[in-house]
C-alpha cells in the first residue's frame, strides 16, 4: 500500500514539473498583433512592410551613378576653404590742379573777401577836401588791416605828395595812386620763387618750420600738390614726432598724389627722421625733399634749439634750399613776434601765410615782409586740398582795392 502511495506522489511530481515547462514556453511566444484600428490622420504614415504593395513611382530626377554617394562606413568630411586674404586698398593717386588755374579761382576768392580795405581808402581818398581828420582815418584803416607803423607812414606820405601835385582826382586816377603805393609797399621786384631746383645736385631741400595751429603740416602737403602739378617727385619727412597724427597726416598727403613718405616712431629723434628723408631722396632720385617739422611756440628756447639741430643735420648731407615759415594771417601783430625768433633760429627764407581768405587784414603781408626782409612765396586762400598758391603781389593789391 505505502508503495502505491509513493508511485502515485512522484507521478504527481513529474506531471506538475512538466505542466510547468509547458506555461514557460507558452509565455516566451510573441503575442498576436493587435487587431487594426481606425487611423490617425495626425500619426506620421508609417513605414512599408515586407509584402506590401510599393506606390506609385514619384517623378523625381535620377541621379547618375557620378552623382550618388558610396558608402563607405565613415562620417561624412566637410572641407572648409581657407578664407581669401582681402587685397590692401591702394589709394588712387590724383592729379593736382596746374597752378595757373588754380590762381584764377583764388584771385576771386581774395577779392571778395579783402577789398574792404581798398573801398574804405579810396572812399576817403575821393573827398572833396583831404585834410588832417581825413589822413588821420587813412592811417587808421591801414594799422587796423596791421599793415604797420612805419609801412603806413611811407603809404601816406607817397600818397599826399602824389594828390597834392595831381591836383583834381577821378576814381580811376585815385585807384591808380592807391595800386602804385601799395604795390611798392608789398613789393612787386622780390623773388618769390620757391627755390626747389639746386643747381648742383638733386633733391631739392625745403624745410617747413612754425609754431603751433598755423596749417603746417597741411601746408606741407599742399605744397607737395603743386611741386607734383608742376610735374616734380616729392619725398616728404615727418620731422614731427612729437603729434602722434601728423605722421599719418602727412603720409596721407603723399599718397594722394603718389609722395613717398619717411617717418619714424612716435617721440623719436627728429633729426633722424629728417636726416633719413634726405638720404632716401638722393637715393630715389626724387627732386625735391619737403621736410615737416614739429610746431613749436616762439618762447620755448629748448625747442627752438632742436629746431637749429635739424637743420644742422639736415646739412650735413646737403644745404637747405628754402626754409618756409608758416603764419597765421589772422594772428596779426603777433605772427611778427613768432617770426622774429625762427628767423634768428634757422634763418628762414621765405613765407607762407595761411588763412588769408577768412581775414580783412591783409596788411600782415606788408608788415611781416619788412620786419624779416624776406618775401611772402605762398600764400593759403582756403580748406580745400589746392588752395595754396604762389603770391602774386599784382593779384594781391587788385584784390585790396577791387574792381
Amino acid at each position: 500500500m505505502d508503495i502505491v502511495i509513493l508511485v502515485v506522489v512522484i507521478a504527481v511530481v513529474v506531471l506538475a514539473a512538466l505542466g510547468g515547462l509547458v506555461v514557460g514556453s507558452r509565455r516566451k511566444k510573441s503575442l498576436p498583433p493587435p487587431p487594426p484600428s481606425a487611423p490617425d490622420i495626425t500619426a506620421p504614415p508609417a513605414e512599408p512592410h515586407v509584402g506590401d504593395e510599393a506606390e506609385t513611382p514619384r517623378d523625381e530626377p535620377r541621379r547618375t551613378i557620378e552623382e550618388v554617394d558610396l558608402p563607405d562606413g565613415s562620417a561624412p568630411v566637410v572641407v572648409e576653404e581657407p578664407p581669401v586674404p582681402e587685397a590692401p586698398v591702394t589709394p588712387e593717386i590724383e592729379v593736382p590742379e596746374p597752378t595757373a588755374g588754380r590762381l584764377v579761382r583764388l584771385r576771386a576768392r581774395l577779392s571778395r573777401s579783402q577789398n574792404a580795405l581798398g573801398k574804405g581808402l579810396l572812399t576817403l581818398l575821393s573827398r572833396e577836401h583831404l585834410d588832417e581828420d581825413t589822413w588821420e582815418e587813412i592811417e587808421d584803416i591801414l594799422l587796423t588791416a596791421d599793415v604797420g607803423v612805419a609801412p603806413t607812414q611811407e603809404l601816406v606820405e607817397g600818397l599826399r605828395e602824389r594828390v597834392r601835385v595831381l591836383g583834381t582826382r577821378t576814381p580811376d586816377e585815385l585807384r591808380g595812386l592807391l595800386r602804385d603805393e601799395l604795390l611798392k609797399l608789398v613789393g612787386a621786384d622780390l623773388d618769390r620763387t620757391v627755390r626747389t631746383e639746386p643747381e648742383t645736385s638733386k633733391p631739392g631741400i625745403v624745410m617747413v618750420v612754425g609754431v603751433n595751429g598755423t596749417g603746417k603740416t597741411t601746408t606741407t602737403g599742399k605744397l607737395a600738390r603743386v611741386l607734383v602739378a608742376d610735374g616734380r617727385s616729392v619725398v616728404l619727412g615727418a620731422a614731427d614726432t612729437f603729434r602722434a597724427a601728423a605722421a599719418d597726416q602727412l603720409q596721407t598727403w603723399g599718397e594722394r598724389v603718389g609722395a613717398h613718405t619717411v617717418r619714424g616712431p612716435e617721440g623719436g629723434d627728429p633729426a633722424s627722421v629728417a636726416f633719413d628723408a634726405v638720404k632716401e631722396g638722393k637715393e630715389m632720385g626724387a627732386d625735391v625733399v619737403l621736410i615737416d617739422t614739429a610746431g613749436r611756440l616762439h618762447t620755448k628756447t629748448g625747442l627752438m634749439d632742436e629746431l637749429g639741430k635739424v637743420k644742422r643735420v639736415v646739412e650735413k648731407q646737403a644745404p637747405l634750399d628754402e626754409v618756409l615759415l608758416v603764419l597765421d594771417a589772422t594772428t596779426g601783430q603777433n605772427g611778427l613776434v613768432q617770426a622774429r625768433v625762427f628767423a634768428e633760429v634757422v634763418a628762414i627764407t621765405g613765407i607762407v601765410l595761411t588763412k588769408l581768405d577768412g581775414t580783412a587784414k591783409g596788411g600782415i603781408v606788408i608788415a611781416v615782409q619788412r620786419e624779416l626782409g624776406v618775401p611772402v612765396k605762398l600764400v593759403g586762400l582756403g580748406e580745400g586740398a589746392d588752395d595754396l598758391a604762389p603770391f602774386e603781389p599784382e593779384a594781391f593789391v587788385d584784390a585790396l582795392i577791387g574792381d
